[in-house]
C-alpha cells in the first residue's frame, strides 16, 4: 500500500500498525466508521483485507482531502466525511468502529500545528464523550475498537460500561519486557456479556531493535509513505 501523508500535518505512528494488527485478528464484516481518520490509513488497511462498506470522518479537510487520494490510488472504495465526530449527524449505524484517538492530557503544552493538537489532546475528543457517540452509532452486538493511554485503563473499563458497551479483548504494548505498558488497546462489544480475552503482551524493542513480531509485521505490511502539500 503507497500512502500519501500531509507536509507538516500529524503522521501516522507504530500505534495505528499495532491497532490495525489487533483489529484484523477479528472477522471485521459489515459497515466500518474509522473515526479521526487523518490520512485514511487504519480503515484502508482493513479495506484493502476485508470485504467492508469503509467510511471515514476527520475534522480537518486536508485530512479527508489526502484520504481520498490514498483510497483512489490504492484502488479502494471508501466514502471520507469531513465534520466533527461529536456533532455530526450520521444516517446509519455501523458494525465495527475504529479509531486511535487523541489521549495526551489536553492541559499541557500544545503544538501550534493544528493538525497536530487535534490529533494528540485529548480535550479535543474526550474520552467520555467518544465513547458514548460510538455507543449512539453502534449497531446491535457493535463492536468498538481503539487504542489508548494504558494509564487510563481503569477509566476506560469503567466508562464503557456505563454505556453498556462489554470489554471483550485487551492487549497491552509495553516498549520493552521491562518496561511498563504505554498503550493498550480495546475491542467493546454492545449487547456482550462474554469474558474477556486478555492476549499477550507486545513488545515493541529488545536490544535497540524492534522486536521479531513488530519486523514482521511491518514487513508484512510494506507500507510506502510520502509527505504531500495539500
Amino acid at each position: 500500500m503507497f500512502i500519501y501523508q500531509v507536509k507538516d500535518g500529524y503522521c501516522y505512528n507504530s500505534d495505528t500498525m499495532f491497532l490495525y494488527d489487533f483489529i484484523s485478528s477479528c472477522s471485521v464484516k459489515g459497515s466500518v466508521l474509522d473515526v479521526g481518520c487523518g490520512c485514511g490509513i487504519l480503515g484502508l488497511l482493513i479495506k484493502e483485507r476485508f470485504d467492508v462498506d469503509l467510511c471515514g470522518i476527520d475534522i480537518l479537510e486536508n485530512n479527508i482531502k489526502v484520504s481520498k487520494i490514498n483510497a483512489k490510488n490504492n484502488a479502494l472504495e471508501a466514502d471520507f466525511i469531513l465534520g466533527d465526530f461529536l456533532k455530526y449527524e450520521f444516517d446509519k449505524k455501523f458494525d465495527f468502529i475504529v479509531s486511535n484517538p487523541p489521549f495526551y492530557n489536553g492541559s499541557s503544552k500544545q503544538s501550534e500545528n493544528l493538525s497536530k493538537k487535534y490529533s494528540r489532546y485529548d480535550s479535543y475528543l474526550p474520552l467520555e464523550e467518544f465513547i458514548k457517540k460510538s455507543n449512539t452509532l453502534l449497531k446491535p452486538r457493535g463492536e468498538l475498537t481503539f487504542c489508548y493511554d494504558a494509564g487510563a485503563m481503569q477509566r476506560i473499563v469503567s466508562i464503557l460500561s456505563e454505556y453498556k458497551l462489554n470489554l471483550e479483548k485487551v492487549r497491552f504494548v509495553h516498549p520493552k519486557r521491562d518496561k511498563n505498558a504505554t498503550v493498550v488497546m480495546i475491542s467493546a462489544r454492545k449487547s456482550s456479556k462474554s469474558m474477556v480475552k486478555c492476549l499477550p503482551p507486545l513488545f515493541t524493542h529488545e536490544n535497540g531493535e524492534f522486536t521479531k513480531e513488530v519486523k514482521e509485521l511491518y514487513d508484512r505490511l510494506a507500507i510506502k509513505s510520502l509527505k504531500c502539500e495539500m
